[in-house]
């Protein structure tokens, strides 16, 4: 992280997920995150993968399911698309494995 620039987008990204976790009362916890740079003609951005790990508890596979159309808070970044890839249960955690892009917001 760049004191004068602040935290990276896959910074943020985690920061948000955590605080949507802890809104629906969640404890969870990134296990791995990847960070490719990514673009296309009219946008920059960044494409993250990350494995999540939780206590399998009332509430977690609704809140897994809303994390495509959830909202996160990234100050100059927007989550443009967000797809769990994969969920399963290994010892007595669920790991869930997203992609998540975000967009620098000019």
């Amino acid at each position: 992280m760049d004191a004068l620039r602040g935290p990276d987008a896959g910074t943020m990204l985690v920061r948000a997920l955590r605080g949507h976790a802890i809104a629906a009362e969640l404890t969870m916890h990134v296990e791995s995150i990847a960070c490719t740079p990514w673009a296309s003609a009219t946008f920059v951005g960044t494409l993250h993968r990350l494995t999540i790990a939780a206590v399998p508890v009332p509430g977690l596979r609704g809140w897994i399911e809303s994390l495509p159309d959830a909202e996160f808070a990234m100050r100059g970044h927007i989550v443009a698309d967000l797809v769990v890839d994969r969920v399963e249960t290994i010892g007595e955690r669920e790991h869930v494995t997203i992609a998540v892009l975000t967009l620098i917001d000019a």
